[in-house]
C-alpha cells in the first residue's frame, strides 16, 4: 500500500488537546481587512493564547508541527472572522466588530486610529481575551463536537467567562446517531484562506 493522502497531517487518536473552553488570553497576530463572497467589508483575526494562559502558544505550537510547506496555513480554531456592518442593517456597525475593538482599547489601554492603509497593522500584538464554547459539527458522515472561539472580551473579564452553552445541529440536542464528542475540527483544522490574500496569511 502506498501511503495515502494526508496520512503526514492527520492526528493519532489520543495524541490531540482541544482547547479549553471558556475564557482565555491571547495575543493578536495579525489582523486583515477582506471583503466576504457578497462583497461585504470584514476583517480576519489571527491569535493566540499567551501567558497566562494554560495553554499558550497553542496555535503556533500546531502551526510549526505543521510539514505542508507552502501549504501550511494558521489553523482555523486560532481566527475569527468578523463582518463590519450589521446583517440587517449595513448603515450600522455589527456588534461582533465593536466588541472586539472595544475589547482591544480595554486590554491595551490604547486608543484605535481610524483611517489610513495602515489601519489593520495597528492591532499586532496586542493583548484580548477570546471565549470558546462547542459546537457540533458534521464531516465526512461524522458528527463530532468542536471547541471554536466564539467572542472576543476585554483581558480582565478571562478569569470570569462563563463557559456559552453548547450549539447541536438539532437545536432540540445532540445528535444520537454516530455521535462523538472530541475538541478537534470536522475537516483538518486548518483555515481557508479568502482569494487573493495567501501572499499574506500569516503574518
Amino acid at each position: 500500500m502506498n501511503k495515502p493522502s494526508g496520512y503526514d497531517e492527520a492526528q493519532a487518536s489520543g495524541e490531540f488537546t482541544p482547547v479549553n473552553l471558556g475564557g482565555h488570553y491571547a495575543v493578536i497576530k495579525q489582523v486583515a481587512e477582506r471583503q466576504s463572497s457578497t462583497g461585504k467589508d470584514m476583517i480576519v483575526v489571527l491569535f493566540d493564547f499567551c501567558d497566562p494562559d494554560q495553554q499558550k502558544q497553542y496555535f503556533e505550537t500546531m502551526y510549526n508541527n505543521d510539514d505542508r510547506g507552502d501549504d501550511k496555513k494558521w489553523p482555523f480554531n486560532g481566527s475569527k472572522y468578523i463582518m463590519v456592518a450589521d446583517y440587517n442593517d449595513p448603515n450600522k456597525t455589527s456588534r461582533n466588530f465593536k466588541t472586539f475593538c472595544t475589547a482591544v482599547e480595554k486590554s491595551n489601554n490604547f486608543q484605535i486610529k481610524w483611517g489610513g492603509n495602515a489601519w489593520a497593522q495597528q492591532f499586532k500584538g496586542k493583548k484580548i481575551g477570546i471565549v470558546y464554547g462547542a459546537e457540533e459539527n458534521e464531516y465526512d458522515g461524522r458528527i463530532t463536537m468542536r471547541h471554536v472561539p466564539k467572542w472576543f472580551c476585554s483581558w480582565d473579564n478571562v478569569g470570569t467567562a462563563k463557559i456559552p452553552a453548547p450549539v447541536y445541529l438539532d437545536k432540540t440536542g445532540p445528535a444520537q446517531n454516530n455521535s462523538k464528542l472530541t475538541g478537534q475540527a470536522g475537516s483538518d483544522g486548518f483555515m481557508s484562506i479568502p482569494a487573493g490574500a495567501e501572499e499574506e496569511i500569516p503574518f
